[in-house]
């Protein structure tokens, strides 16, 4: 019996972890926690005594002593809990990517020092994962993360310069939260991926690829050194990859249909780094280091909210984060305190150039 803390219940991701627990004799429930109030309801449906509504998810955990947590909790108030399951050696499944981003060298010294397994929810991290399981890393070339290129592949900068919050929550392929899925029409998403596959895999941003691919069946790839490729393929569920992770190093059934190779067809694009320059600034935030990442992820967060509340364009969004890698103190942080300083400080900059933008509007 595997027993899980689940934290960011009330997500997307949260919400279809529920269902592969739900189903999994294997799997227990020890702990959940969510930003809403609902979250008791869903403990008291499973049983659950440690439940917990906003507030630090460290005490929350340290009372759980589970052997598995599941980080879903969306944005920077993921990190306290990443590092303190990588710091205690527990396996955490990370669907956070922001925390890993944010806190990345201090969430890899934290795992060297608790010796905890990190396994990655997200579709392409946990596909590059599988794809490097036993293999050495010098024989890896390149990875490539695939990006479905959003609502908006295709579109020319000009024709973006009118969109909705509505317009850009339509996704084609991936069913998300708000968040995430304006991520997914900037191509933040895959951005934050970029830094997040950095500190996974210990490659350099020159050998961190993204390709689109429209219909999200490959959902990322290894390039090695004899000139092989491994692919992951899959229907876009996440419930494979968060599947994967919950019942790692075994693989559980899930309800998901085969996938239907003789009418599938693959289709790769270059990514348009001038309509979408997200990746750019993300390569440009990992390479400059110490808490640029950090600065990266959390002016992005205020960039959205501004975008969702009408007071902001879209375009814009880029822009924001762009002004705020300029003007931030990106100093290494050395402990959490330092990297919470230098995010709410990021925070603070990208509000007041999110006002700027919004006052010229």
């Amino acid at each position: 019996m595997k027993r899980i803390a689940l934290l960011g219940a009330t997500g997307s991701i949260g919400r279809q972890a529920l269902e592969i627990i739900d189903a999994d004799p294997e799997l227990e429930l020890c702990a959940l926690a969510a930003g809403e109030p609902e979250i008791e309801a869903l403990a008291a449906a499973r049983g659950v005594e440690l439940f917990q509504c906003r507030g630090d998810l460290t005490q929350l955990l340290a009372a759980a002593e589970p052997d598995l947590v599941l980080n879903a909790v969306v944005g920077f108030a993921g990190c306290a809990a990443t590092l303190f399951a990588l710091e205690n050696g527990l396996t955490l499944a990370l669907a956070n990517k922001e925390s890993l981003v944010a806190a990345g060298e201090l969430a890899l010294a934290a795992q060297k020092r608790g010796g905890g397994l990190l396994l990655p929810v997200d579709s392409e991290h946990s596909a590059i994962f599988q794809c490097l399981e036993g293999r050495a890393p010098e024989q890896v070339a390149s990875i490539v993360v695939t990006a479905s290129g959003g609502p908006f592949r295709g579109r020319a900068r000009a024709e973006l310069g009118h969109v909705t919050p509505e317009q850009a929550l339509a996704h084609p392929t991936w069913q998300m939260g708000p968040k995430i899925t304006i991520d997914s029409a900037t191509l933040a998403n895959k951005g934050l991926e970029v830094i997040e596959a950095h500190f996974l895999f210990g490659l350099p941003y020159e050998r961190i690829e993204v390709i689109v691919h429209p219909t999200s069946t490959v959902h990322s790839l290894v390039r090695f050194r004899d000139g092989a490729l491994l692919a992951h393929l899959g229907y876009p569920d996440m419930r494979v990859p968060i599947s994967f992770a919950l019942s790692y190093p075994e693989r559980s059934a899930t309800p998901i249909a085969p996938l239907d190779l003789a009418g599938m067809t693959l289709e790769f694009e270059a990514l348009d780094e001038q309509t979408f320059p997200f990746v750019s600034l993300a390569r440009q935030a990992g390479e400059s280091g110490g808490t640029a990442p950090c600065a990266f992820s959390a002016a992005n967060e205020i960039a959205v909210a501004a975008f969702l509340e009408g007071r902001l364009p879209f375009l814009s969004i880029a822009d924001v984060v762009a002004r705020t890698l300029q003007r931030a103190d990106t100093s290494p942080a050395h402990d959490l305190e330092q990297l919470v300083e230098a995010d709410r400080a990021a925070r603070e900059i990208a509000t007041n150039e999110s006002g700027k933008v919004s006052s010229q509007s």
